[in-house]
């Protein structure tokens, strides 16, 4: 059976005692193993979490993102975090954004987290109303890099619990393919915020949300002092 507990700090401390406490971290526990050690790994869908914030203007300050922090905030304090890989693509036609993304790229590099690059495909596309051809982006890879890593990381018994940060059902079958193969490990999902993951949630071991008051607690400084004189800012739009 699985247990959650969702208790949470303001000052984002951690505390073990689970329920009555208040701490920020979100607690799930299988009966029988309470106090045993699990490897997570990590593996983070950019754009899926990207698109959760930018579709609502109250979390825009959110985008300048240690996802390393957030990460862990959803294990126990007995848990071991390997590897937290974070997927993305560069949006190559808009330079701005770009830059943009590369210095939130190059502070996670800097707390550790590994950065897989997928890129976007132009495609054609028909406008139901009018009628017309037009042109646009779509993300490609992604889906297919995460689903990809997991089962590698699986085959390399690199975890024995999976946590996925996306609500994208592409994922379903790795899930499913993992659970298959490797009845003894667990793959859990955290559910970006506002999101609703009905398919995800139907095939992992456990699900988790992220509210707000996780991303509170895991934003970047305002400038990260990366040694040798060099610094990254906050981009200005992200404030």
């Amino acid at each position: 059976m699985l247990y959650f507990y969702r208790n949470y700090s303001p000052f984002g401390t951690l505390c073990s005692i689970g329920p009555g406490c208040r701490c920020i971290r979100v607690f799930y526990f299988w009966e029988g193993v309470f106090n045993e050690m699990s490897r997570q790994k990590f593996f983070i869908d950019g754009f899926n979490v990207y698109h959760a914030l930018a579709h609502d203007a109250r979390y825009h300050k959110y985008k300048w993102l240690d996802y390393s922090k957030l990460a862990s905030l959803f294990v126990r304090q007995q848990d071991q975090i390997g590897d937290i890989l974070y997927f993305t693509a560069l949006a190559n036609w808009d330079m701005q954004k770009v830059n943009r993304h590369k210095v939130l790229i190059a502070a996670l590099k800097f707390k550790g987290v590994k950065v897989i690059l997928g890129q976007f495909q132009k495609v054609e596309r028909r406008c139901r109303k009018c009628h017309q051809h037009y042109y646009t982006f779509e993300e490609k890879k992604t889906d297919v890099n995460i689903a990809v890593e997991i089962m590698k990381s699986a085959v390399k018994d690199e975890f024995d619990t999976a946590i996925i940060m996306s609500g994208d059902s592409d994922l379903v079958p790795a899930v499913e393919a993992v659970k298959t193969l490797f009845p003894a490990k667990k793959v859990g999902v955290v559910i970006p915020i506002n999101w609703r993951a009905v398919l995800l949630k139907q095939v992992c071991d456990f699900h988790m949300r992220m509210k707000e008051k996780h991303l509170q607690a895991s934003i970047f400084p305002d400038e990260i002092d990366l040694g040798g004189g060099i610094k990254l800012s906050r981009p200005s739009t992200w404030n």
